[in-house]
């Protein structure tokens, strides 16, 4: 990993299917891996939200950003690990402009 670290904000939708203990430990697991590769800046959880298209014949989700500071490299395995994990509907992560 490199030395540079940069400023990023994620967003990640949870399927609501996964019930609230299953919502709960999926929150955990992105909180945990991005403190074991950066710092987390922040977390704003906004909870259920109706979503602005149905995904997966799924019409809300479960809300959650994520301010941090990483290595850029991360951002691409964060990525990789949000796609394969069961029940999140949508990710996204933006870097910040510092």
């Amino acid at each position: 990993m490199s030395n540079i670290k940069n400023s990023y904000e994620t967003v990640f939708i949870v399927s609501t299917k996964l019930g609230e203990d299953g919502i709960k430990a999926a929150v955990q697991k992105f909180k945990d891996l991005i403190e074991a590769n950066g710092t987390v800046d922040s977390i704003d959880e906004w909870g259920k939200r109706r979503l602005a298209y149905e995904i997966n014949k799924e019409t809300e989700g479960y809300y959650t950003l994520i301010n941090f500071t990483s290595a850029p490299e991360f951002t691409a395995e964060l990525d990789r690990i949000y796609k394969i994990t069961d029940g999140i509907l949508r990710s996204l992560i933006i870097k910040k402009e510092s």
